[in-house]
């Protein structure tokens, strides 16, 4: 079993607390910059950064769908959600840019399956879900300059 990795960045029109707070807004922010790979979006718990239990579904694929149930911490600044069904982990960190921007970075790992099955998911899964995490950056960006 390989370690499968995924980074994403961004620059963000925005200062860097008010994207780290939109990021770790579980409650409202969240569920508006989701893409509409993710379904089923219910909070368990907390709702603000750390402490924050979400529940989604992520189709990677049409026949690839995640079932997660995230619990959110905070490390060295970054939001960290650790999927309790998978040993999939996303950290999204925020630093600033030129302009008084901000760059997001989102960047996950997980234990991929072995034998030819791995090889295609090491292959082909990082740029799949690349693009879904360009499509919540995107979105993150238009809230950002909404507000």
């Amino acid at each position: 079993m390989a370690q499968v990795t995924v980074t994403a960045q961004r620059v963000i029109h925005g200062p860097v607390e008010q994207v780290r707070t939109a990021i770790a807004d579980y409650q409202s922010t969240r569920p508006k910059i989701l893409t509409d790979h993710y379904s089923d979006y219910q909070l368990k718990g907390g709702g603000h950064g750390a402490g924050s239990l979400v529940h989604w579904k992520l189709a990677a694929t049409e026949k690839r769908v995640r079932d997660q149930l995230v619990e959110v911490s905070e490390a060295d600044g970054a939001l960290v959600e650790s999927d309790q069904n998978s040993s999939m982990v996303t950290t999204w960190t925020v630093s600033p840019a030129d302009g008084g921007h901000s760059t997001v970075e989102v960047h996950t790992t997980w234990n991929g399956a072995g034998g030819i099955g791995g090889f295609f998911e090491r292959t082909f899964a990082p740029a799949g879900l690349r693009r879904i995490y360009d499509g919540v950056l995107g979105n993150l960006d238009s809230v950002i300059q909404s507000d």
